[in-house]
């Protein structure tokens, strides 16, 4: 994967990485990864939500991992060798987060034009689409776009420095160390 800079990527046309779960296939602005890592271990929290699956120590960064089945409310899988964990880097109102996300496989990169995505549909108030930025057409098959700062941005899990003060608690080997 080629490195991007802001230059190439214009508002009118930018860059997403593109990863499949239960035979769909979502995209994320490239600029808001950080890299991507196949599935290893975690260290798991008590009491975190069930899509949760634990932290990583990733070059001294703790990074939370999220099931991206689970938070989406799809059936799970057993991870396989094409399971990956791809790193983002979400905004927050006066920094930044670092979070792992579990999905199936990572499928590719494209360009997408601004004027070429689509508004999700609306469901009504009782369903929640804020995170999804649209829809795009992509060489014959539908994409949809994640607004990733929207899908983890909110305060769902705790700053690193609180999950590091959790980890030094607990009484569990650091299994998880990149």
């Amino acid at each position: 994967m080629a490195d991007i800079t802001l230059e190439q990527q214009t508002e009118a046309n930018q860059q997403y990485l593109s990863f499949v779960m239960a035979g769909e296939e979502y995209g994320l602005d490239i600029l808001s990864v950080q890299e991507i890592r196949g599935w290893e271990a975690t260290t798991v929290l008590p009491n975190a939500p069930v899509y949760v699956k634990g932290v990583i120590n990733l070059r001294g960064t703790i990074v939370p991992i999220i099931d991206l089945r689970q938070k989406f409310g799809i059936k799970t899988l057993e991870y396989g060798a094409t399971t990956v964990v791809i790193v983002v880097k979400v905004a927050l109102e006066q920094s930044q987060k670092v979070i792992g996300i579990v999905v199936d496989a990572v499928s590719d990169v494209f360009s997408i034009d601004q004027d070429e995505i689509r508004q999700a549909p609306d469901f009504g108030a009782e369903t929640d689409l804020k995170f999804i930025k649209g829809l795009a057409n992509v060489q014959d098959k539908m994409v949809i776009l994640l607004e990733i700062n929207r899908l983890l941005g909110s305060d769902m899990l705790p700053d690193p420095a609180t999950l590091s003060n959790i980890l030094n608690s607990l009484d569990l080997p650091q299994a998880a160390s990149a």
